[in-house]
C-alpha cells in the first residue's frame, strides 16, 4: 500500500538547523530512513518535502482524490495554515501528524496545531522515530 509522507518548510535543510532540536540526519538520510521503515511494515512510502504552502495543499488534494493515507509534518505551517488544515480535512484515508521535536516543549507559539484537529493522531518528540511510530500507527489504522 502506498503512503504519502509529506514534509513542510525548512525540513529540506535539516543539515543547517539546530541539531539539538532536529537531530543529526540530513533530509535525504531521513527520507531513506522513512522509506526503509515503511518497507519493513509493508508500505511503499513516497517521501516529499516542500517549502510551498500551495504545493503541500496540492499534494493533500492528490491524497484526498486517491484515498491515500498521509503522514504529515507540516512544520511551521502546523501553527497557522488554515488552508492546509482545510485541505487535510478533505482526506478520507487516515492522516497522522508528525514532528521531529516536541512542539509542546518549545516556544509557546508552537503549542497550537491547526492540523491536529483533523488528524487521526499526532506523534512528536522522538526525532526520526516519530515517523517510524507514525508508520506503526498507520498500519493499525488501515
Amino acid at each position: 500500500m502506498k503512503i504519502l509522507v509529506l514534509n513542510g518548510p525548512n525540513l529540506g535543510r535539516l543539515d543547517l538547523r539546530d541539531s539539538k532540536i532536529y537531530g543529526e540526519m540530513t533530509f535525504p538520510q531521513l527520507s531513506s530512513y522513512i522509506a526503509d521503515c515503511a518497507t519493513e511494515l509493508g508500505f511503499q512510502a513516497e517521501v516529499r518535502q516542500s517549502d510551498s504552502e500551495v504545493q503541500l495543499i496540492s499534494w493533500l488534494h492528490e491524497a484526498a482524490d486517491g484515498k491515500i493515507p498521509v503522514i504529515f509534518n507540516p512544520a511551521a505551517f502546523t501553527h497557522y495554515s488554515y488552508a492546509i488544515r482545510d485541505a487535510a480535512a478533505m482526506l478520507t484515508a487516515p492522516l497522522i501528524e508528525v514532528h521531529l521535536s516536541n512542539p509542546l516543549a518549545r516556544e509557546e507559539f508552537r503549542h497550537t496545531s491547526v492540523i491536529s484537529g483533523v488528524a487521526n493522531g499526532t506523534i512528536g518528540g522522538f526525532g526520526p522515530n516519530s515517523y517510524r511510530l507514525a508508520l506503526i500507527a498507520m498500519k493499525e489504522l488501515i
